[in-house]
């Protein structure tokens, strides 16, 4: 089974984030390794969780606080208009795959990863 997991989040809708940033902390509350990738549409949902009483702007900063977030898709947050905010948030911006994060680096890393 595997210890280390990559949750890529490309799904905009607020609800289906949520599940993404339950599973991360579930993950690691178990003992394990966990990155949250954010990328495509769900990089608009970064605006959001700089509002402190938002929907999940509790449980994303809950999940920022552990170092979950492993980075941020340069070029979807540029093309959402948040990338910004994700620099203002400090959260680190990846795009070494011709502005986007790289799935493979994740497995060979040893990551197991997840679509969202």
């Amino acid at each position: 089974m595997a210890k280390k997991f990559a949750l890529f989040s490309f799904n905009g809708e607020l609800a289906c984030f949520s599940h993404v940033l339950l599973n991360a902390i579930d993950i690691y509350e178990k003992g394990y390794d966990v990155r949250i990738i954010i990328e495509g549409q769900s990089t608009k949902l970064l605006p959001e969780f700089r509002v402190t009483d938002a929907p999940f702007s509790a449980l994303f900063n809950k999940v920022r606080e552990k170092g979950l977030i492993d980075c941020v898709c340069r070029a979807c947050a540029a093309k959402m208009g948040t990338l910004h905010d994700a620099e203002e948030m400090g959260l680190n911006i990846a795009g070494y795959l011709q502005g986007h994060p790289s799935i493979l680096k994740y497995i060979e890393d040893g990551y197991q990863v997840l679509l969202f």
